[in-house]
């Protein structure tokens, strides 16, 4: 064969693998093209971009107290004869706790009041042999007369010493009967029916615990200090208590006050808060979460937390276009909580936004949505 034959056969076979390779490309191209007009829209989550007027806490953690506790002591010496309460139960201030035995007190009330009547006897003579002294007049001479006078003021003076006594008696004879000093919920009992008590045992009998109302003390970063003191000036600022987990809320208080010195040691200020605390939801000792109402958001502009997404470059969303496609949005998220975040900047009232299936889609990504909490929504078409 010779060259020009054999230069003509390879100019043919380039020429069909020439056409051949465009025809692929082109009918790779098409059906890309094809196939990208026809995949479905990506489903994802949306929520409506809102107004609306957003609470700003400050949390932290706190320990709640009795409003008022005591410790019950007896005031005489005796040996018990009965108690009147259960351990743990309510108990109103004036309520009968103890009674110890009261025969030693009794007896040395009535001795004062027989001693008072004793004397009140005397002095009633010694009044009567006044006015005869007095009535014989120049027969009695001045010395009797001036003598039984002041026999009088003396009884007299004895009478009012046998009531002091009376009254300290009596005292003490209403302390055998120990009495709530405050209404609450008592402890754990420390002597039985039959022990002996005095007044100068430091363990006391039982203690009692105010928890209507009830205390809550918190802590706060000294730097919040400033807005702290606004709100409480303004009015007392509202409370909540949670659990430990803070999902919870056990109770609505207000901030009483706010301690005179700040903690240098942790930087933090100390916040008593009081809660009412009908329900008793909230026990002495117990460990809460609480949130601490300093200021509200008028007008601010709110969407789900689940739409805010964290990147290299800081914080973005996704919203979803009139014809349902996605668009990156960069934005700025001031304040949180409860699902719910504040942007000031990245995205309008009215918008929608992705709150689920963002790592499914792109800028541009033709998606299909379903509105939270709603039925399926349509994708529109352009």
């Amino acid at each position: 064969m010779s060259l020009s034959r054999i230069i003509g056969w390879v100019l043919v076979i380039a020429v069909i693998a020439g056409a051949g390779y465009y025809g692929w490309q082109r009918f790779g191209a098409e059906h890309t093209a094809q196939t990208a007009q026809k995949a479905p829209p990506v489903p994802v989550t949306i929520a409506e971009v809102e107004t609306a007027d957003f609470p700003v806490y400050l949390t932290g953690l706190g320990t709640v107290q009795g409003f008022n506790t005591v410790l019950v002591r007896s005031r005489v010496d005796g040996q018990i004869n009965k108690i009147d309460f259960k351990e743990g139960q309510f108990v109103k201030e004036g309520g009968t706790l103890v009674e110890i035995d009261p025969r030693p007190y009794q007896a040395a009330l009535d001795q004062a009041t027989a001693k008072k009547a004793q004397d009140e006897a005397n002095l009633a003579n010694a009044k009567l042999d006044l006015q005869r002294y007095t009535r014989l007049g120049e027969f009695a001479t001045r010395q009797q007369t001036d003598t039984q006078r002041s026999q009088v003021a003396q009884l007299t003076a004895q009478i009012e010493a046998d009531q002091a006594a009376i009254e300290n008696a009596q005292t003490q004879l209403d302390y055998a009967t120990i009495k709530a000093p405050i209404s609450g919920v008592v402890g754990i009992r420390q002597v039985d029916v039959g022990n002996i008590v005095n007044s100068a045992t430091q363990t006391g009998i039982v203690s009692i615990a105010q928890i209507e109302p009830i205390a809550v003390i918190f802590t706060a970063p000294e730097e919040q200090l400033p807005e702290i003191k606004a709100a409480l000036a303004a009015s007392p600022p509202k409370v909540i208590a949670l659990s430990t987990d803070g999902k919870k809320e056990l109770s609505t208080g207000t901030l009483a006050l706010i301690n005179n010195q700040v903690d240098t040691s942790s930087g933090t200020i100390r916040l008593k808060a009081v809660f009412d605390n009908k329900d008793h939801a909230l026990w002495p000792g117990q460990s809460v979460s609480t949130r601490l109402l300093i200021r509200t958001l008028k007008d601010a502009t709110v969407v789900p937390s689940d739409a805010v997404q964290h990147g290299n470059d800081g914080l973005y969303a996704y919203a979803v276009s009139a014809d349902n496609k996605a668009e990156f949005r960069k934005i700025k998220v001031t304040n949180s909580i409860d699902g719910r975040s504040v942007v000031d900047e990245g995205l309008s009232p009215g918008e929608r936004v992705i709150t689920a299936g963002q790592y499914k889609v792109q800028p541009g990504t033709l998606v299909g949505t379903t509105v939270a909490n709603a039925a399926p929504v349509k994708a529109r078409q352009e």
